[in-house]
């Protein structure tokens, strides 16, 4: 019984201890808190330096995010929101919802960088992923007109398909419902979210799959397999910024500024590579990993301004939505 009471007691002031913790939760998406995301080893490594408990609650993927965000308002758990992309971040900023928060860094990025509430943390290259022996359509025009079958994403709440609208859109501005009319038969199924879609892929349920020219890499690096490729369309490939943001309403806005600033530390930067499988914001000090270097990279890239992502998404879902619906 003596030895009962001392362990009770111990396990009282263990909990006591964990209770003094404060909490930091992170929203952010399903893939990204998964046993092979960057979650768990984000967590490890923010709770060692943060004196705190890192809650990540995973919401589908990224568009899915800022409609969550919406719904709850002020009354959310968010203390941080992780997973949003520069096309949403006006319509995220038009809600009221987040607070500045200029985080300074040497980001490795394509563009340059001035936000001061978004900070990104990783970006990447919009690709349909294929097998390396296949031949693959060199541009959309040539996609529609091939008997190749596609898996992409519902951007209503996947940032892949919120790209893949924005992608059409930049290369074909008005021709973008034509290019639809002949994608539409190409499609074989309109996922959720990234997992799903390219899960399927792998499964053979398609030729190729909305995703990155960085999603080889992890065929490569973890599986050894150099079976994956992804194709560089001769109008270029959409860029993609991936960032986060504070809410305003948070109840540990010191502890969501130390996040935000320890995403841009190696600690957080040289996790992406090998789990996000994305290129990292800011160049981590032992640079990429082995095989990034043989990656496709776009001869262009295209990307629209928050602003002007904002003012094309209405139209470009409509031109989406009624193509599919014939």
């Amino acid at each position: 019984m003596k030895h009962l009471l001392i362990a009770a007691g111990i396990l009282s002031a263990t909990s006591a201890i964990a209770a003094d913790k404060p909490q930091l939760t992170v929203y952010t998406y399903d893939s990204f808190v998964s046993d092979w995301g960057p979650g768990p080893q984000v967590k490890e490594a923010f709770e060692a330096v943060c004196e705190c408990e890192l809650n990540l609650v995973g919401v589908e993927d990224g568009a899915a995010l800022l409609s969550r965000i919406r719904l709850e308002g002020e009354n959310s758990d968010a203390d941080v929101v992780l997973g949003l992309d520069t096309n949403l971040i006006t319509a995220a900023k038009e809600t009221g919802l987040f607070a500045p928060n200029p985080v300074s860094a040497e980001f490795a990025l394509p563009i340059e960088w001035s936000d001061d509430t978004f900070t990104p943390y990783d970006w990447g290259y919009f690709a349909f992923v294929h097998n390396a022996d296949a031949t693959a359509p060199a541009n959309f025009r040539a996609l529609a007109d091939s008997e190749t079958k596609i898996i992409i994403q519902d951007p209503r709440s996947s940032t892949p398909g919120l790209g893949l609208l924005m992608w059409v859109k930049a290369a074909y501005g008005d021709e973008a419902p034509e290019i639809w009319a002949g994608l539409a038969d190409n499609i074989v199924t309109v996922t959720k979210g990234w997992s799903e879609a390219y899960g399927l892929f792998l499964e053979g349920e398609s030729d190729m799959v909305l995703s990155y020219t960085t999603s080889p890499a992890y065929h490569l690096i973890a599986e050894e397999d150099a079976s994956k490729a992804a194709a560089a369309f001769d109008e270029g490939n959409y860029l993609q910024v991936e960032v986060a943001a504070k809410l305003a309403g948070t109840d540990q806005p010191e502890l969501a500024d130390q996040f935000l600033n320890f995403m841009v530390t190696d600690a957080f930067q040289q996790i992406i590579p090998t789990t996000n499988w994305m290129y990292p914001a800011v160049t981590p000090a032992d640079g990429l990993p082995e095989g990034f270097d043989t990656l496709t990279v776009p001869a262009k890239s295209l990307l629209f301004s928050p602003d002007e992502a904002a003012a094309v998404r209405d139209q470009a879902l409509a031109e989406w939505q009624n193509a599919l619906s014939q």
